[in-house]
């Protein structure tokens, strides 16, 4: 429908957008100043992208003398804002400023005879997006990313400028993405050069005789978590770490795959182990903000048959009786007893019934539990109510998102697809659809890996927002993923509370939050192929209207 005939001429910014000669991928300036307001693209301090294509689409170009940022001065004046926008179009955090406007005794007059008295353009479909700040939903914590002994692999490959542009790029809040969220493995993963654990022998030590030191490993990835704080000017980033498997003596099947559990005699030591890694690494200056109990216990349980990665086997309510009466006490009754502990680690389909199977285990499981773990892998199967249920199960209990990448199943291409605007709509999707249903914090999967989506001795390579050119070290790409993330992560800061907007088009997808800084961000993509006219009704600052291009996405942030 229309925007309402009580809308008068508001001020139009088109956003379909072309590239600069220069390469600053801001959008051309065509501006709509009709009887009231204007709106006028910024002369930006941000590095623009360099643009590179490739068959499969656009990436942004990295090397030791250059890499763009993402850089703006925030709205200070009532109804200022700033507007950062990307599109399959390679337009990548293009930015724009603009005011709203009052107009509660005006009429309206259709965007399209604003449009017609500058150029002929094709007629777009208006769209309205009311806010509703009277209902509020979720605070955030935060968005990050996992540094896991692959990425650890791939920055040591870089040039010491190319890697602390790469710092910046994820961590800085002035000209980064402003990242403040971290997953880091307990020993090994499956996206390191070969698995792992603390404590490999002795065998049968239930006394961890031998986890004195930290492996050299992460040694190595310590002094580079402590130079990208460093570089990044971000002191603050919460450390999530997550074990996927204990040495293979502690482990029925003694091996780090395969259909296993935790042999009973040594639930206690495992979770002394947690405790003495948490003790090591605050030892080496890095505090963890929260640890969880285990990636994907589901794997060793059903998908041992096809899973050929390091992974520990639970059952919730045997995890129930090991959290309730070994980790949790433990954690509880340690110097680390502020560490949150997240439980679950694994995809939607175990929401919410995992938790109350865990207090069947043990009736204080879930008491000990200040967070609940989510995977994306197979959204696409089970509906993101789930989470909304567990949240009314569990209100007092954050939700995060803990792990998202793609290429990971068989239909799909392996490894990063360079430039390919559709698997970052799959991210825009993910994020919209988790921010809509209860999730206080998303954490995407490796900050870089290589060409192929590794290294990675399981060979399940997956795609990644930055790309490392592993055979010179001198470049890196950021994918189309990159800036998705980024259109979330930069704006919806720490304390960001989310309250109720309404697009009455399907194709517009929106969310909008209150920030601590009382500024207000809107986040909005148009998943559609063709453009529309977005009008947006604040009731406390008026209206701006805005010519939103197909297959974008857009961040605005006003005051």
């Amino acid at each position: 429908m229309p925007p309402p005939s009580s809308c008068r001429s508001t001020p139009t910014l088109n956003l379909i957008g072309a590239l600069d000669s220069l390469l600053r991928l801001a959008l051309f300036s065509t501006i709509a100043s009709v009887v009231i307001g204007s709106s006028y693209f910024d002369r930006v301090a941000s590095l623009p992208c360099a643009l590179r294509q490739y068959p499969t689409g656009s990436v942004c170009v990295c090397n030791v003398t250059y890499c763009d940022t993402l850089e703006f001065e925030d709205p200070t004046e009532p109804g200022e804002f700033v507007l950062v926008s990307s599109a399959s179009n390679g337009t990548r955090f293009g930015q724009a400023r603009g005011r709203f406007v009052q107009a509660e005794n005006a009429t309206f007059l259709p965007a399209v005879m604003l449009r017609s008295k500058q150029r002929m353009v094709r007629s777009t479909r208006p769209v309205s997006v009311e806010i509703n700040r009277g209902r509020k939903y979720q605070q955030i914590v935060g968005f990050g990313g996992a540094f896991t002994g692959a990425v650890s692999y791939n920055l040591g490959l870089l040039k010491p400028e190319l890697r602390d542009s790469m710092y910046r790029s994820y961590y800085s809040k002035k000209v980064g993405i402003g990242y403040s969220l971290m997953r880091i493995p307990i020993g090994g993963s499956d996206f390191d050069l070969k698995p792992w654990a603390y404590n490999e022998s002795p065998m049968d030590d239930k006394l961890l005789l031998n986890f004195t030191v930290l492996d050299k490993r992460d040694q190595v990835r310590i002094e580079q978590i402590k130079e990208l704080m460093q570089v990044a000017d971000n002191h603050e980033i919460k450390l999530m770490g997550t074990a996927w498997s204990p040495p293979r003596w502690m482990k029925s099947n003694n091996d780090w795959s395969g259909s296993n559990r935790l042999k009973p005699q040594y639930y206690q030591t495992w979770a002394d182990y947690h405790i003495k890694y948490l003790q090591l690494m605050k030892d080496a200056g890095l505090d963890y903000w929260a640890i969880s109990t285990g990636n994907e216990p589901m794997n060793a349980v059903i998908g041992f048959l096809f899973i050929r990665f390091m992974s520990l086997g639970w059952i919730a309510a045997n995890q129930g009786k090991w959290v309730g009466e070994n980790l949790g006490p433990a954690l509880r009754n340690s110097e680390f007893k502020n560490v949150k502990l997240f439980a679950g680690d694994d995809q939607r389909y175990t929401f919410p019934w995992w938790f109350s199977q865990m207090d069947q285990g043990h009736p204080n499981a879930t008491q000990y539990v200040d967070g609940l773990a989510v995977h994306w892998y197979w959204d696409g199967v089970t509906p993101p109510e789930l989470l909304d249920q567990a949240l009314n199960l569990y209100p007092d209990k954050l939700i995060f998102n803990t792990e998202a990448s793609l290429g990971d199943k068989p239909f799909q291409t392996h490894g990063p697809i360079l430039g390919s605007w559709a698997r970052a709509e799959s991210y825009i999707t993910s994020i919209m659809q988790d921010l809509q249903h209860s999730v206080h914090g998303w954490i995407d999967w490796n900050l870089m890996l290589n060409e192929i989506g590794g290294p990675n001795y399981a060979n399940n390579y997956v795609e990644t927002a930055v790309v490392v050119n592993a055979t010179s070290g001198e470049e890196v790409y950021k994918q189309p993923i990159f800036y998705a993330l980024g259109h979330f992560s930069r704006f919806i800061t720490e304390g960001s509370v989310r309250f109720e907007v309404k697009s009455d088009y399907s194709g517009i997808v929106v969310v909008g939050f209150e920030r601590p800084d009382n500024r207000t961000v809107l986040v909005f993509y148009n998943k559609k192929s063709s453009s529309c006219e977005l009008t947006i009704h604040d009731p406390e600052r008026g209206l701006t209207q805005l010519e939103v291009p197909p297959k974008s996405v857009h961040s605005i942030l006003y005051a």
